[in-house]
């Protein structure tokens, strides 16, 4: 009877040239994407730490019972969780009718000073601007209510919002 020719199995040139082509023109659209999305992540990090740090000086005022003020240098890229030494909260030790001199002394100092809590740099592509002034300080007190705080954070092409409610010390960051 007539046998059949056996057909060799395998691609053809023409066919691993096409697979190639697709495979090398999906690469070259999903690279771009990829990298907005680490920018996009990288901004979203730098955000989360910024309202971190504002969090936790309002939970150190809190639980120090003592105010604490975040005071953000725009410039050098850098945050600080800023507290009255304890000199300065204490309670005034003069008796009744006790004159005081007019030369402030060496307590009156200690007792203006602020010792810095922790300081945390900002990274240089996170630029910090005041939405409703240039004050960047935000003063959280013992019962946890704030000065309160506005401020437009954009890095890399990404803008974001971050608020400090007055009331109820809040901290809240949305992009825009």
């Amino acid at each position: 009877m007539g046998s059949r020719p056996e057909v060799a199995r395998g691609f053809t040139l023409l066919e691993l040239i096409v697979t190639l082509s697709v495979i090398a023109l999906a690469v070259a659209l999903v690279t771009p994407a990829i990298g907005r999305g680490t920018d996009a992540l990288k901004a979203r990090a730098e955000v989360a730490g910024f309202a971190a740090v504002l969090r936790h000086a309002r939970e150190l005022a809190i639980s120090t019972q003592r105010p604490h003020r975040v005071v953000i240098d725009a410039e050098a890229h850098r945050m600080a969780i800023i507290a009255p030494s304890a000199a300065s909260i204490a309670p005034d030790r003069r008796l009744p009718g006790e004159k005081t001199s007019e030369k402030p002394t060496a307590a009156d100092a200690a007792a203006s000073e602020s010792e810095v809590r922790e300081t945390r740099g900002l990274s240089s592509r996170l630029t910090v601007e005041g939405v409703k002034g240039p004050d960047l300080n935000v003063t959280f007190d013992s019962r946890g209510f704030a000065s309160g705080g506005d401020f437009r954070l954009t890095s890399g092409g990404l803008v974001y919002r971050v608020t400090v409610d007055r009331l109820t010390g809040r901290v809240k960051s949305v992009r825009e």
